[in-house]
């Protein structure tokens, strides 16, 4: 999905200095320092405009939440809504994920979400996923043993695809579910996963533990040239 571009984009920015992080390199393996006394960090990769980001922060104000966003029309958006709210538990980067471990250290973060990333459909493409072993491998890294990364998608192609990916990285996979709100409404949403609950459209997620630091071997299959891939397009930018 492209971004509408937003009015007077660069004051906006300016205006939201407070939880805006311009070196987040220079953070890198001092994040608590934000939030001493915080009872964990986490980091959700493409917040969109926000609002699973800002809910999350504000339902529990004891964790530390850093929301990264590349494409700074939806990181506007998110940043205001964090500002409005009041809150002083969540900050926001712009960076690329595939660098993620040049900005936090080993072992730092408890928790990884990634939400309705953009599923790169063709097979050329399936190392830009957020779920390809490269990127998980850089997730293990930064991840402590026993952190979790917290994974939805609408897209049941790339779940299916990822599952197996998460597998061969060695990730225990938990609470596997292709319908998470079957019963009602689970969690906290993002904007998008709103929407395609209300279509009916089935949210598929799970949870993948790092319960050891060993790396993927690399003569391991690269599943990303032969594996089933997903068929629906579309980036979330409404979070």
């Amino acid at each position: 999905m492209r971004m509408r571009r937003r009015n007077n984009l660069a004051p906006r920015m300016e205006a939201c200095e407070s939880v805006w992080i311009h070196e987040p390199e220079a953070l890198r393996g001092s994040w608590r320092s934000l939030m001493p006394g915080c009872r964990e960090l986490r980091v959700e990769v493409g917040c969109g405009k926000g609002k699973f980001t800002v809910e999350t922060a504000e339902a529990e104000p004891d964790v530390l939440l850093i929301a990264i966003e590349r494409v700074q029309d939806a990181l506007v958006l998110a940043m205001e809504a964090a500002i409005r709210k009041g809150l002083k538990n969540v900050f926001f980067v712009s960076l690329d994920a595939a660098n993620i471990d040049q900005f936090f250290a080993d072992d730092e973060i408890d928790l990884l979400y990634i939400n309705f990333c953009d599923p790169w459909p063709r097979k050329k493409n399936a190392k830009r996923r957020l779920t390809y072993h490269t990127f998980l491998e850089k997730y293990k890294k930064v991840l402590k043993l026993g952190g979790q990364i917290h994974f939805k998608t609408d897209n049941a192609n790339l779940f299916a695809w990822s599952l197996p990916e998460m597998e061969s990285c060695f990730l225990e996979l938990r609470n596997v579910t292709d319908d998470l709100h079957a019963n009602g409404p689970v969690g906290i949403m993002t904007g998008y996963e709103e929407k395609f609950y209300a279509l009916g459209t089935p949210i598929n997620r799970v949870e993948a533990v790092v319960v050891t630091k060993t790396p993927r071997p690399a003569d391991v299959k690269d599943e990303g040239e032969d594996n089933d891939t997903p068929t629906d397009d579309g980036k979330e930018q409404e979070s």
